[in-house]
């Protein structure tokens, strides 16, 4: 008897793939039309979280973790709101930066605290805008159109060269993963028996193609999943 696919185990739920730890939330909480003024009082390593967050305290008294910006420094002073210094760390309205402008952490929709771009070493550019809409250059090529008003920090994201620093051995990474909550290491689908996955068997190649219908029985639904195109993707 063959046994249940991975994407089969991890839609039943189970503590394999639950994830335990709950890491430090990175939020734009204040919202002014005012200028606010504070400073980076101090750098935090989360976990499962490749960028260093950087904890901002106000002159008000609030305080704020956001991803940090690959430059600042403790003691820093950082500001918030519609007319700031275009500097690396401060934060405000697309429609107040000028275009050219690399940014980061930036919202998707006005007051939700901030959505794309927020991996280590990671930018967007502001295209340009109009009266009413942004054009954004995503880091994957795409552009994207957001209203003036989502906020967004200047620079781009802490720990760039996170990459350039090897494993070396299965433990590392093994914990690496663990931090992330993703199920690692995992077994290619053509490797395994015919018994246990649609691709393995026939000389272990897959022997068909690896897109599937939407409506395939979930013993089969393996691949891309009711894919709108296959092949290579060419980049901008």
């Amino acid at each position: 008897m063959g046994k249940r696919l991975t994407s089969q185990r991890r839609g039943k739920g189970s503590h394999t793939f639950k994830a335990k730890l709950k890491g430090i939330e990175s939020k734009y909480l204040t919202q002014s039309e005012d200028t606010k003024k504070g400073e980076i009082t101090k750098f935090t390593k989360d976990t499962g979280r490749n960028a260093i967050m950087a904890e901002i305290s106000f002159d008000d008294g609030t305080r704020e973790d956001l991803v940090a910006a690959e430059g600042t420094y403790i003691g820093q002073p950082i500001e918030q709101g519609t007319n700031v210094h275009i500097a690396i760390g401060n934060v405000s309205n697309i429609g107040s930066l000028p275009e050219g402008c690399p940014i980061f952490n930036i919202e998707k929709i006005s007051g939700d605290g901030g959505t794309f771009v927020k991996s280590a070493g990671n930018y967007a550019l502001l295209v340009t805008r109009d009266s009413k809409k942004a054009m954004v250059k995503m880091p994957s090529g795409k552009l994207l159109q957001l209203p003036l008003s989502v906020r967004a920090t200047i620079g781009n994201a802490s720990c760039g060269g996170k990459g350039e620093k090897p494993f070396v051995k299965a433990g590392t990474k093994f914990h690496a993963m663990k931090a992330k909550k993703i199920f690692w290491p995992s077994v290619r689908g053509v490797a395994m028996n015919a018994v246990d996955h649609p691709f393995g068997g026939a000389q272990h190649h897959a022997g068909k193609s690896k897109s599937t219908p939407r409506n395939a029985p979930p013993g089969r639904k393996v691949g891309a999943i009711a894919s709108k195109r296959t092949g290579r993707r060419k980049k901008n």
